[in-house]
């Protein structure tokens, strides 16, 4: 299992090279050429909320990107340090979620930023807890073919 860690201050010039990264490891991975599009919007999207998080409640902690590569199966998880930022999971169609009782409403920005990456990842699980919150997306990747 080969995994690439990134970590960033929370500033949104740092989003684009987040995704360009995750677009090369996913490609490297074996990430379907015509679905890299849809993992670069989802990571940036995703970038983009925890950096607006971490910013609006005032967290100096980087944000932090974690990109695996596993047997049939890409991940990544994008994770901030704003206790209880799962925000509005719940209630975005397509996300499995979970969020403490008495969580941060982040507004309806949070939930479209949610509802967009749903719409762009089939497999999407947004968690939450004391010390912050992560948005898991998983795609499929296709084995390398070899020559003889």
């Amino acid at each position: 299992m080969a995994t690439v860690e990134l970590r960033f201050s929370a500033q949104p010039e740092h989003v684009r090279t987040a995704r360009l990264v995750a677009a090369a490891v996913a490609r490297r991975a074996g990430v379907d050429e015509a679905v890299l599009d849809e993992v670069r919007l989802a990571v940036g999207e995703a970038c983009s909320r925890a950096v607006g998080l971490h910013r609006s409640h005032g967290v100096d902690a980087p944000v932090h990107v974690v990109l695996t590569e596993e047997e049939k199966l890409f991940s990544i998880e994008v994770g901030d340090e704003v206790p209880g930022s799962g925000g509005g999971a719940a209630a975005v169609p397509g996300v499995r979620g979970s969020a403490p009782e008495g969580d941060l409403d982040d507004g309806a920005e949070d939930e479209m930023g949610l509802a967009v990456i749903s719409g762009l990842v089939d497999d999407v699980e947004v968690t939450s807890g004391d010390v912050g919150g992560v948005i898991r997306m998983t795609w499929p990747t296709t084995p390398a073919t070899t020559l003889p």
